[in-house]
């Protein structure tokens, strides 16, 4: 404690004396869980992944929602360590008329297939190490109590009723679609079959009674909400798209189907002839979590981040902060959307043979390789492309020669023989750039390497806020190159030790190297946690000084002591991360060499 404690305190002075940038990252935030500062280390954190449909097993665009919401949920325990201050959702989604005929399909219940599917989504973010602290099923009975519960909210408030809806239903997206969205094209046996304008799923025409919600009434109240708070939802295009859909009419909308068709669902309070409609159901699922309808959800519900896909976002920026409005809540606090991914140039589809199956991934590239890679090459705001060469590429070339090299070579015992953090030598790298002298070493690069450094944390943290992890590993990224180019341009394994005129210089090189490491292992813990952990481990970095509160860098470059000088580095961990094409392997040592 007294060791984490002097590094706040170093913190703050140097914030105060430095001339270069403030490099340390701020730890208080005001615009919510990722915002800008504000004076709440105890400020609660919600995030949610949307809940998966059970219809078919988890591909990668499931896995890329996880690792985004988990990201985010890990940076956010980076800034307030406290477990009891972040909570982070998934789950899945086992009701509606999808999950009746996909079970029928393959010869099982409802409950064996939702049992099967829901069992293979959990073991792949158990795999992935997705840090959630709470699964949610819709079949569970706490979600039932909070569904009517809700409903009964809606009723009460005079915001349901029952008429004769009539109009097309497309069970592939379980959702009721306007004549303005559906189109027609050349069905399998080549006459025209209507289908959804959006999803290119077939439709058919409905007719049938069922309660409806008074959803025209709030096209005004969702305006207000999304013209006030610009970054309610994230990135800016989707914001405007729901801006777009609310200048459209807002019909009122079915939320119940009747039970002799849908019957695999929740009963309507007070009426088994009609099911809850899947939506309205799934959705609830986020209040679920937080134990509505008991008291301590409210205080949970104001710091809610959903992460969703681009295909759901009608349903979460229209339709259910609808419902929350209408239930007397506040919409979320923001809905962060990501696009899909396509597999070599064509969407993934089980017609065509291509989806990716995550797991073999994880096996293949390892899980903090396949992480790095979704969240480094993933761009929330347009779809993204996979294939193998790519992944490859990426990993061995940011992870395995930049990262994993640059460790290798400041802990190798040929150049760290005494394998400690080594002494900075401030004659050689004095803090004003432009001083001569005989001891002076460093160059307008290496203070350019400092500087960048030093700012990398402040522009992790905005990239974070923004959603744009992507930007966040480029900035890192772009640092480790930075910091090779310093260890190439010095060559710490020309100096000798042993000589008076090198051995400053030396120790100097290696405890900038090192530093640098230091911070990029902290930065890379949401993203990569078990390498991370490997990294820091080794240069000898507690648990306890990994926190975002304690990322002062290169504080020996500002005439105040460093917590890790003469340290003892970690025990030899083997390589940071392994070589994919092993056939390149022997250039990559030549090189070094």
């Amino acid at each position: 404690m007294l060791r984490v404690s002097a590094l706040r305190m170093l913190g703050r002075t140097l914030r105060s004396r430095v001339s270069l940038p403030d490099y340390s990252c701020p730890r208080l935030y005001s615009s919510g869980p990722l915002g800008a500062r504000e004076d709440a280390h105890d400020a609660r954190a919600y995030f949610t992944t949307p809940i998966f449909y059970v219809n078919a097993a988890p591909h990668i665009g499931h896995l890329y929602s996880a690792l985004l919401a988990d990201a985010l949920c890990r940076y956010r325990r980076l800034q307030v360590p406290s477990a009891a201050a972040t909570r982070f959702s998934t789950g899945t989604d086992e009701h509606g008329l999808k999950i009746q005929q996909a079970a029928t399909a393959a010869g099982l219940t409802p409950t064996e297939l939702c049992d099967r599917v829901s069992a293979q989504f959990q073991q792949l973010f158990r795999d992935a190490d997705i840090s959630t602290t709470d699964i949610i099923r819709t079949t569970e009975a706490r979600h039932w109590v909070a569904v009517q519960h809700f409903w009964g909210e809606l009723r009460a408030r005079g915001l349901l009723y029952k008429g004769l809806y009539e109009g097309w239903y497309c069970a592939s997206d379980e959702c009721f679609l306007p004549e303005t969205k559906v189109t027609r094209q050349p069905g399998p046996s080549g006459d025209s079959c209507p289908v959804s304008l959006e999803s290119g799923h077939p439709v058919s025409w409905t007719k049938e009674e069922n309660y409806i919600f008074r959803l025209s009434q709030f096209r005004e109240p969702l305006q207000r909400w999304l013209r006030d708070d610009p970054r309610a939802i994230t990135p800016e295009p989707f914001h405007q798209a729901a801006l777009q859909w609310l200048e459209e009419e807002l019909p009122d909308l079915s939320v119940s189907r009747r039970s002799s068709h849908l019957h695999w669902g929740i009963p309507v309070p007070g009426d088994e002839s009609q099911t809850i409609y899947v939506w309205l159901d799934a959705l609830v699922n986020y209040l679920t979590v937080i134990g509505y309808p008991n008291a301590e959800f409210e205080s949970w519900w104001p710091t809610t981040s959903h992460i969703i896909g681009k295909d759901i976002l009608k349903f979460h920026a229209i339709y259910w902060p609808a419902f929350l409005l209408g239930a007397g809540m506040s919409p979320p606090r923001r809905i962060y959307v990501h696009s899909h991914w396509t597999v070599c140039g064509q969407k993934m589809s089980k017609s065509l043979g291509n989806v990716v199956d995550p797991r073999s991934c994880l096996d293949r590239y390892t899980v903090d390789g396949f992480r790095y890679f979704l969240l480094r090459q993933g761009v929330p705001n347009w779809d993204c492309d996979y294939y193998d060469e790519k992944v490859v590429k990426l990993l061995d070339s940011e992870l395995a020669d930049a990262l994993g090299g640059l460790l290798n070579r400041c802990t190798a015992s040929r150049i760290n023989p005494s394998g400690t953090y080594p002494v900075f030598c401030p004659t050689c790298f004095p803090r004003q750039q432009g001083l001569v002298g005989p001891s002076v070493r460093a160059q307008a690069d290496d203070y350019a390497l400092v500087s960048a450094v030093a700012t990398l944390p402040k522009q992790v943290a905005d990239h974070y806020a923004n959603f744009q992890i992507y930007k966040a590993l480029e900035a890192v990224s772009s640092c480790v190159r930075q910091t090779n180019g310093f260890v190439q341009r010095h060559a710490p394994w020309k100096l000798n030790w042993e000589s008076p005129a090198d051995a400053p210089w030396l120790g100097t090189v290696l405890h900038v190297a090192l530093e640098c490491l230091r911070v990029f292992g902290t930065l890379l813990q949401p993203v990569t946690p078990s390498l991370a952990d490997k990294l820091l481990s080794r240069l000898g970095v507690s648990a306890t000084e990994r926190g975002l509160g304690e990322l002062y860098f290169l504080p020996r470059f500002y005439g105040h002591p460093c917590p890790f000088e003469g340290r003892r580095l970690g025990p030899e961990t083997g390589l940071l991360f392994p070589r994919l094409d092993q056939s390149r392997t022997w250039l990559v040592k030549a090189r070094r060499t």
